[in-house]
């Protein structure tokens, strides 16, 4: 195949690189020829190095070198171009302009496809004579390394073109996810779910930014924590994007964007780019600060209370006994004891007002599995500090041989922290697959892929349980009346029909075959 890049920056230089490695002929272009210089010569280093590290033969890297065609002019003739692809700016005029030119130098053969990133791709293609030959073909950066493409057609796209992009994609070594043309397109979209309700979470004070990190990293598994991600990405880009996606919406509640972002943007806290994000960066930065060593009493009594048959009291209280804890049993906790209820969608304000406990000494604890070694005490405004303390103490012990848990220590809300993080992913990533916008597989695709989740949402959603994420979406909605937490249909028709959040169902259109 030969394939014309119109664009050489970071994008174009990657995709140049990625499918001249595969075999096909590239032909790279840009309005500047210094740009393309400087693209071949970065290209050429990647591969050289690639070589130097055994994951090229010298070769191969001379081959792919040879099929890397550089263009004084984008707008050549070119009666053998199969595929163009461009990677300009993100500004809908210029990709109009670039397209128009490239309709009146290639042959109608050639399919168009853009790498934009926020753009309507529907209307791109509305500024050409022939709006069918077009489709969306978004990489990630780098290129070569992030494994995932989304094909994104628009509403007037061929439909043999998007299962060609997917076949030239999958034949040079990444996956491909088909997406509707929406905000976002998958992998924005579903991200979304992780950084708003971490900015929630921030704004009422539950917990700071490396507290909520650790959680993310320790409870739920992630490689970074949100505040780390929208440091790395820059928090100019990522709420830039949430608001654009939140808007294309239509201001949908589950992607409410955060009132802390715009100042923080004005500031130029922007993160790892500028010095100064939700941390601080570089040589002269302060170290983060240490979490707080545990120093409470060990062996104070503790009772752990049962809320309901799935509380995840029980395993507590085995864990608690196996680690030397002084549990208590019968049906009230001792007046010197410390009080742990597992929280699940709820307060646990609540469960003290409803079950009559000890206010001073009422704690909640997150039974949600960890993927680390952490627990999560959450404290009201009524708790002792001194009682907390020791509640902190006991849920650190471990059993003998065994590592002592790091113990975060969070303000009292609807489901703690990891909850809300996972009913928001999941719950976003749910939203899309009832609208249809991607398949529940190139969902969880996409986002272990893409964002490297540790599994996908709605599979993740699965080792809950539907019926159980059911159960604390809708406490989560109860409890705090906001709108952001309601269940989608996709969640609560599983969950009462018994299907895996990852099990497409039958549509209606299999039923009248």
């Amino acid at each position: 195949m030969r394939i014309r890049i119109v664009g050489a920056g970071a994008m174009g230089r990657g995709i140049a690189q990625w499918a001249a490695s595969a075999g096909h002929t590239v032909e790279l272009c840009d309005v500047r020829t210094e740009a393309v210089t400087a693209a071949v010569d970065f290209v050429r280093s990647m591969l050289e190095r690639a070589v130097d590290k055994g994951r090229m033969s010298a070769g191969d890297c001379a081959a792919a070198l040879e099929r890397l065609v550089p263009l004084d002019d984008p707008w050549a003739q070119g009666p053998d171009v199969d595929l163009v692809v461009e990677a300009v700016r993100e500004d809908l005029d210029t990709k109009a302009e670039v397209f128009g030119k490239l309709e009146q130098a290639l042959p109608g053969s050639a399919v168009f496809a853009t790498n934009t990133s926020s753009l309507s791709v529907t209307r791109i293609a509305a500024s050409l004579k022939d709006p069918t030959r077009l489709a969306g073909l978004h990489f990630f950066n780098p290129v070569p390394l992030m494994k995932i493409v989304e094909i994104v057609p628009g509403a007037a796209t061929r439909p043999e073109i998007p299962p060609a992009l997917t076949e030239l994609v999958e034949s040079c070594g990444h996956r491909a996810v088909t997406v509707a043309d929406t905000p976002g397109f998958l992998v924005n979209h579903a991200g979304r779910g992780l950084v708003t309700e971490a900015l929630a979470l921030l704004e009422e004070s539950v917990a700071d930014p490396a507290g909520i990190d650790r959680i993310a990293r320790d409870v739920l598994g992630l490689r970074m924590g949100p505040f780390e991600l929208m440091d790395l990405t820059g928090l100019d880009v990522t709420a830039a994007v949430i608001d654009s996606i939140w808007q294309g919406f239509r201001y949908e509640d589950r992607l409410r964007p955060s009132y802390l972002t715009p100042n923080r943007v004005a500031a130029g806290l922007h993160g790892r780019k500028t010095g100064q994000g939700w941390f601080a960066y570089g040589s002269e930065a302060p170290a983060p600060a240490a979490e707080a060593p545990v120093t409470g009493d060990a062996d104070r009594p503790v009772f752990v209370v049962d809320t309901d048959t799935g509380s995840g009291a029980d395993a507590l209280r085995a864990a608690l006994t196996a680690a030397g804890a002084a549990v208590g049993s019968g049906p009230a906790p001792s007046d010197d004891a410390v009080v742990l209820v597992p929280v699940w969608g709820t307060t646990v304000a609540a469960a003290v007002a409803a079950l009559g406990l000890p206010a001073g000494r009422t704690f909640g604890v997150d039974p949600l599995p960890a993927a680390g070694r952490r627990r999560v005490l959450a404290v009201t405004p009524a708790a002792d500090p001194a009682a907390a303390r020791d509640a902190r103490a006991v849920l650190a012990r471990a059993a003998d041989g065994e590592e002592p848990y790091a113990v975060s220590v969070v303000r009292d809300t609807a489901g703690s922290v990891a909850q809300r993080l996972l009913a928001s992913v999941v719950s976003v990533a749910a939203s899309i697959a009832e609208r249809s916008l991607a398949t529940p597989a190139d969902i969880d695709l996409a986002v272990t892929t893409g964002l490297g989740y540790p599994v996908g949402p709605l599979a993740w959603g699965d080792r809950i349980g539907a019926a159980r994420m059911l159960e604390l979406q809708r406490a989560l909605h109860a409890t705090t009346g906001d709108p952001r937490h309601r269940p989608t249909r996709w969640l609560t028709e599983r969950a009462q029909l018994g299907l895996p959040l990852t099990d497409p169902g039958t549509s209606p259109s299999a039923c009248t075959g």
